[in-house]
């Protein structure tokens, strides 16, 4: 078994996964997506559980409103060696190739940034929206075409949420549920009508949390008939949703990110 020292993406391996899915990826409903369990050796995922930064390190960015509570984390020199290699061969040529084969979609460039990717955690209580990914990264200037997420959460129950859901493009029905159960790797593309989310207020137990790593990845332009207005994430309601932000979350929206921040961190303190 291969630890996450000396594991590394092999085109031997990945390939053959990649014709396999092929098919069912561009085929799938309600947007090109597929699901791949068991996608890593357990030995490379343990190090990467056990440096997992606990909710309460200061080290997460904080999302708290209507649409959305969770935490995530970015910045590379916050996480621990084990987590930083597993994302170098994420972001690297051979698994770059593997996506490629097995979804069609030419010179995708992986994000050393990862923007909006990263770590993502959401606590009992916490949810994300339903949703269309921001299109374009600020910082490459390339188009987002493709999401990949795998999730860590060991002996998750279905009775503890957290599903992704995925939604039709008129937003009338939730076409597919997928539990984020350990070593899940889910990847799908990202366009203006791929909704996703985990829409439902976590129920799990109060020492447990939703853990997962996002990566994203792009092309230098897209197919005319995906091409759209630049903009950010397109939160969007559910039949009989109604979204309602409390005072806090006002005030919160309205104060500039460095004295949310900065308030944010002396709390934590």
């Amino acid at each position: 078994m291969r630890d996450v020292q000396s594991f590394t993406f092999r085109r031997e391996e990945l390939f053959p996964v990649a014709d396999r899915l092929r098919e069912e990826f561009l085929n799938a409903k309600p947007f090109r997506h597929v699901v791949i369990d068991d996608f890593l050796p357990p030995s490379v995922l343990e190090p990467v559980l056990a440096e997992f930064p606990e909710p309460r390190d200061a080290s997460w960015q904080r999302f708290d409103d209507a649409r959305e509570i969770k935490l995530a984390l970015a910045d590379t020199e916050r996480m621990g060696p084990a987590t930083r290699s597993l994302l170098a061969e994420f972001n690297g040529g051979v698994f770059v190739e593997f996506l490629e084969r097995l979804t069609g979609i030419t010179h995708l460039v992986s994000d050393p940034h990862l923007e909006g990717g990263g770590l993502h955690q959401i606590r009992p209580g916490g949810f994300l929206k339903v949703h269309a990914d921001f299109n374009k990264s600020r910082k490459l200037n390339l188009d987002r075409r493709l999401n990949g997420l795998l999730y860590l959460n060991k002996d998750w129950e279905e009775s503890y949420g957290g599903h992704l859901q995925l939604w039709n493009t008129d937003m009338t029905a939730c076409e597919h549920k997928i539990l984020p159960v350990f070593n899940r790797f889910v990847l799908f593309a990202t366009t203006d009508d791929a909704n996703h989310g985990h829409p439902d207020p976590l129920t799990c137990p109060e020492d447990r949390a939703r853990r997962s790593m996002a990566l994203y990845y792009y092309t230098n332009g897209r197919p005319e008939e995906e091409i759209t207005t630049d903009h950010s994430t397109l939160f969007k309601e559910r039949p009989g949703e109604k979204w309602t932000f409390n005072a806090r979350q006002v005030a919160k929206r309205w104060t500039p990110p460095a004295l949310v921040e900065l308030f944010g961190r002396d709390k934590r303190e």
